[in-house]
């Protein structure tokens, strides 16, 4: 592994300390190495729901022409769908 030299607030610091001290971690490196995993899982998940959301756009897109609908059509619709057993 490679030495990485970073900034901390004091309160980012203390808690990061509090931790190690807890024995809740072996050392500074590894609290590091865990909000990393953190973020990255977190960054992967907002990958796949921007993924997700281009794939219902395009969807969207690919199923017709947009109908204009009130909010009180919109609404029997999405009842008339519950009724019936399909939604």
């Amino acid at each position: 592994m490679r030495p990485l030299t970073i900034s901390l607030s004091p309160q980012q610091l203390a808690r990061l300390s509090r931790a190690v001290e807890s024995g809740a971690y072996a050392s500074n490196s590894e609290v590091v190495r865990d909000a990393l995993r953190l973020w990255e899982q977190r960054e992967e998940i907002r990958e796949l729901e921007l993924a997700r959301l281009k794939q219902a756009y395009d969807e969207g897109k690919a199923s017709g022409e947009p109908v204009a609908l009130s909010a009180d059509d919109l609404l029997a619709r999405i009842k008339l769908k519950a009724g019936d057993g399909r939604g």
